[in-house]
């Protein structure tokens, strides 16, 4: 395996090197932005910023955001900077809260997008002596076709199974020998309940799980039940897809492509650069992409940077795993709560399968919170009595975490729909009132 598939001058280069590397690189794509995207010249010129302004990354702050609105209020190709002869690839995603954002790709932005997913595997210990079972979704979803050419680049066999149909993704889980495997981590807790259900054989040492939240906790029941190394995927299929960052086997923070996608902290609710270490919202500039160009991008994912060398030798920033979006906050009765702090709880429980939902209401006039949560076949099984003195326990333990009164319901097993892609974790019933 050729040393040039994770890119080490990149990876392990000094911090001098590696900010004059990103402060040309930005300088070109700025420069490219202005003179190709116009609703990103209307916005800099707004501001009073021209490109000859920008000279490394110490001017970064100078720019204006980038918003996901933004790509939806230019549907479907206003945002390109490249005109369509140069687009090989279109992606999108899916659009459930209003029209999908679509993301263009030409040849150069596939070859980079390919190496940073080569560069994740490698990370995680993957070499061309892998297969590679990838369940994440073929077609518009940027994570199958993602993984899939990231995994051809380093060496390794492919197996596109793509999503649906757990009955096969078991058999083949049996049958052809994959080493590693990559999905949503609730799909890997579903197929791990299968695993054990029907005593299923396999040969998984590793996985990568992305494309939602999960937890620390939800990680070592993944690891448990599968007996594998559960590692965290990070990508926004905006800014490229699944690759832009990923843990080491250190499991110590996601290595960010630094030479690719710059990353700042900020404020979410002022926008202000935030102090090195502090947590806040995630912004990514897209320093190489030709097609999508998008500069300050607000993820909307909420963490902090590590910075520092990391024990496996790469010198790259890190980011923390995300504690959830801000965009995916409930506010119940002036509390801030994200289902991530729920899940941390429940995780906890052994009495518990990892499959749960959180209903939100509104009576009265009130705010009301019911966490419905499935037991294990053990606990249903189990008189009531314990049944409700463990509910007692994951109330008293989910109030004390949210400083919020709530309701908990312990259903029967399988009662909560199962995904096949990103779990469904929130019902918000106030959206219809």
């Amino acid at each position: 395996m050729s040393s040039g598939y994770w890119n080490q001058k990149a990876e392990t280069c000094s911090p001098d090197e590696r900010r004059a590397l990103q402060s040309e690189r930005l300088v070109k794509t700025v420069s490219h932005a202005y003179n190709n995207q116009k609703l990103y010249r209307e916005r800099m010129d707004k501001s009073g910023v021209l490109p000859g302004d920008i000279k490394s990354t110490d001017d970064l702050h100078k720019l204006p955001f980038v918003y996901k609105t933004d790509l939806r209020d230019t549907y479907p190709y206003g945002m390109f900077a490249v005109p369509m002869e140069q687009i090989v690839r279109v992606h999108a995603t899916s659009g459930t809260t209003g029209k999908p954002t679509v993301i263009g790709y030409t040849r150069g932005d596939i070859e980079t997008w390919n190496e940073c997913m080569a560069r994740s595997l490698r990370m995680g210990g993957v070499t061309s002596s892998d297969i590679i079972h990838v369940s994440y979704g073929y077609g518009l979803f940027t994570g199958g076709l993602g993984a899939h050419y990231g995994c051809e680049l380093l060496g390794a066999a492919v197996i596109p199974v793509s999503t649906g149909n757990t009955s096969r993704q078991l058999q083949i889980l049996e049958d052809f020998n994959p080493t590693v495997i990559m999905c949503t981590p609730s799909y890997a807790c579903l197929l791990a309940e299968n695993v054990q259900k029907e005593k299923i054989k396999h040969s998984l040492r590793a996985g990568f799980f992305g494309a939602e939240a999960w937890t620390e906790n939800m990680r070592r029941f993944i690891e448990e039940q599968l007996g594998i190394v559960a590692l965290d995927i990070f990508g926004l299929a905006e800014v490229c897809g699944p690759g832009v960052a990923n843990e080491c086997e250190c499991k110590n923070g996601l290595h960010i492509q630094e030479d690719h996608f710059y990353p700042e902290i900020i404020d979410p609710n002022t926008g202000a650069v935030l102090p090195e270490g502090e947590r806040g919202e995630l912004v990514f500039s897209c320093i190489t992409k030709e097609a999508l160009p998008l500069l300050r991008y607000r993820t909307r994912d909420l963490c902090s940077l590590i910075k520092g060398k990391c024990s496996c030798g790469r010198t790259t920033i890190r980011m923390e795993k995300p504690a959830g979006r801000s965009d995916d906050m409930l506010i119940i009765r002036g509390v801030n709560v994200f289902p991530s702090q729920v899940e941390s709880v429940l995780m906890k429980y052994n009495d518990l399968a990892p499959h749960y939902l959180l209903v939100v209401d509104r009576v009265n006039n009130t705010d009301t919170l019911e966490i419905q949560v499935e037991m294990s076949d053990t606990l249903f099984s189990d008189e009531v009595r314990k049944i409700e003195k463990v509910e007692r326990g994951i109330r008293g333990d989910i109030e004390s975490t949210l400083g919020l009164s709530v309701k908990v319901k312990l259903v029967t097993p399988q009662t909560i729909a199962r995904s096949e892609g990103k779990a469904k974790r929130v019902l918000d019933k106030r959206v219809i009132l």
